[in-house]
């Protein structure tokens, strides 16, 4: 597959994803992820992109501050 910007080759890599709140950050370890061999830009498959927003609404009910968790061990 072909990145989106520059047309590089997407490699499958486990990468962080954070999501600033504004009031917390969370931070979700080893996420599935598409990145970009020349840009670095990073792409997500829909299962993954739903996921990870329902960890972060999961985790945002609980935690002001900072959090981290792992995407597979994620509840």
């Amino acid at each position: 597959m072909k990145c989106l910007y520059c047309k590089g080759t997407l490699e499958d890599k486990n990468t962080n994803y954070i999501a600033d709140l504004g009031d917390s950050i969370i931070v979700i370890r080893n996420v599935p992820t598409q990145v970009c061999s020349q840009c670095g830009e990073r792409s997500y498959s829909y299962p993954v992109s739903v996921r990870l927003q329902e960890i972060v609404e999961q985790v945002r009910k609980f935690v002001s501050g900072i959090a981290e968790v792992t995407y597979t061990g994620a509840a």
